[in-house]
Parts: structure tokens; sequence; C-alpha cells
């Protein structure tokens, strides 16, 4: 989740503004630990500013399981998965991509699990559309994307990806109505299937937009957001994720 304008501390809790007068249907909220990092976190940046800051680690079991991050910038609303969540989440796509001969997978402004995914399989074709240019380093595998600008990507990815994971960057139906729009550019026609990551509020406008319905299974985020988040699919996932929630 990311954006260029600064975070907003009202009433001690922290939203992040889109632009021009759309507002969020959920603010992001953060519980007292959060914000007190947060506040950390923006006097440190006043002191120093570094165009890449130090990656950070996210351990397994050993130094052989750890996954390198760089880590997250909070001005441009970037928060990371907790581990449980990324191995959740990068297992079932690993899972589903041997569904499709020569799969392609897309990961929408979730920089987390693009670099859990290829930990589990250097080989996946994984492309990330991500506006941080710090994920650059990737090469060929990042593209840019911001959000505002739903189809201003390279044709070379109109429908071609068989699995999309998308993790909007704000709470508002604006915002999923555009990311929406990039799911239909890079989604095959033929046969694909999606993983959305977003609030709890958003249930309504997923169904809508994307005929998607939550999973029992709940992402949670290490900088421990107070919104409840849920992961929308559009197929059956069987007994994985815990089945789909009962209506």
């Amino acid at each position: 989740m990311e954006k260029e304008d600064e975070l907003l501390k009202l009433n001690g809790e922290v939203s992040a503004p889109l632009d021009g007068d759309v507002e969020d249907d959920d603010p992001l909220v953060f519980s007292s630990q959060a914000l007190a990092a947060l506040q950390e976190f923006l006097a440190d940046q006043n002191k120093t500013v570094s165009s890449t800051p130090p990656a950070s680690s996210v351990a397994g079991g050993d130094d052989s399981e750890k996954v390198e991050l760089v880590t997250e910038d909070w001005r441009l609303s970037q928060f990371w998965y907790e581990p449980e969540t990324a191995e959740t989440v990068a297992e079932e796509v690993v899972t589903l991509s041997n569904r499709f001969s020569g799969c392609r997978i897309a990961c929408i402004a979730c920089p987390t699990l693009y670099v859990y995914l290829k930990k589990k399989d250097p080989s996946l074709q994984v492309q990330l559309l991500e506006y941080d240019m710090r994920f650059e380093q990737y090469g060929s595998e990042f593209t840019f994307y911001d959000y505002n600008e739903p189809e201003d990507l390279p044709l070379q990815l109109k429908h071609c990806f068989h699995i999309i994971v998308a993790d909007p960057p704000y709470l508002s139906r604006e915002c999923l109505e555009r990311v929406s729009q990039t799911i239909s550019f890079l989604a095959s026609p033929v046969d694909s299937l999606l993983l959305l990551l977003t609030g709890e509020v958003q249930r309504e406008h997923a169904a809508e937009l994307l005929s998607v319905r939550p999973c029992v299974f709940k992402p949670h985020h290490s900088s421990k957001l107070g919104n409840e988040f849920r992961l929308f699919v559009s197929y059956d996932p069987g007994t994985r994720l815990g089945g789909l929630e009962e209506d």
C-alpha cells in the first residue's frame, strides 16, 4: 500500500488521504503501538532522508529462511504483511499456479508477496506492479504503477496473467474501482483467478465490482493496523485458507 502524501495525525488516529476531495470509506486506523512507531519513524525521517532505506529481515526458522524486504515507507501508505500472512497467501498462489501451463502471476501493490513468491520458487513468472521506484531493483519483473492511471501500462501485459493478487493502497470505492480496471486489463480472458486483499469495509464493493467472496483466513500486517482486513477470492479454495466464509 503506498501513497506520496504525508500521513495525517487526527485525534490520536492516523489516516492516509486520497487525491482531491475523495475520502476513504474507512480510514486506516493504528493501534497505540503502531502510532508510536509511526511518530518515531517520522521523527527519524526529519533528521535524515535516504533514497534507499536499509532492508529489513523477516526471519523464519534459520538464516536460510530469512526474507529480505526494503523498509516500509509509511509516508507512501506501505504496510507489510506479517510473515504468516505472506507465507499463507504465497503458498496459495503457488498451489494455484500448478493449474496453468506457463503460469504468469501479477502482484498489484503487494511487494511483500512478490518477495515471498520468488523465495518459494525463483522460476515463477511474477510481475510486480508498484508505485515505489525502490522496487525497480527487480529489473524486468517490475512495472511502475499508479492506480490513478489504471491502464497506463505496457501493452505486452494486457490480458496475459492467469493469477492476479491485488492489494489496493486505499480503503475507498474510488481506489477499488480503478484497481478493478487494472485487473481487467491484466487478466487472461480465457481463465484467470483473483485474490484481493483489502479491508472488510470493502466487502460489498468487492463483490459488486469483482465478484469475489471472503475467505475465513484473515490477513494481518506487521504494523498492527486497527482496520480489519480480509482476503477475497474469485474461486472456491476448498478447505485451503479456511474455506469460503458462509453467508
